[in-house]
């Protein structure tokens, strides 16, 4: 049985991960819609592992006989005011990609 403030900070981190996931979502489709395949495909993919650390943590708490919970994740980010905030800065899409590699 998973103790209940574990079951808690599982939960917690479930909804981290999916707001993360479908943050990395919504600026891949952005990125996609701006002609910026490249930039899109590595945003895809981050999201998709995001999803992947979620489904990791929601089997983690109901094999251990804990309620994963869902929660609606709210799409903040539909104009991705942010990421437009940033473009300026770089001066090619080679430039766009240095931040990523350099971690």
């Amino acid at each position: 049985m998973l103790h209940k403030k574990v079951e808690d900070i599982c939960n917690r981190q479930v909804e981290r991960e999916g707001y993360s996931s479908n943050l990395y979502l919504a600026m891949a489709s952005w990125a996609e819609n701006q002609g910026m395949a490249g930039i899109a495909s590595w945003l895809y993919v981050q999201a998709d592992e995001e999803k992947l650390h979620m489904l990791k943590f929601i089997k983690y708490i109901n094999e251990r006989g804990g309620k994963a919970i869902i929660l609606h994740l709210k799409n903040q980010y539909q104009n991705l005011k942010v990421l437009k905030m940033y473009l300026p800065r770089y001066s090619s899409m080679k430039n766009l990609s240095q931040p990523a590699l350099m971690r």
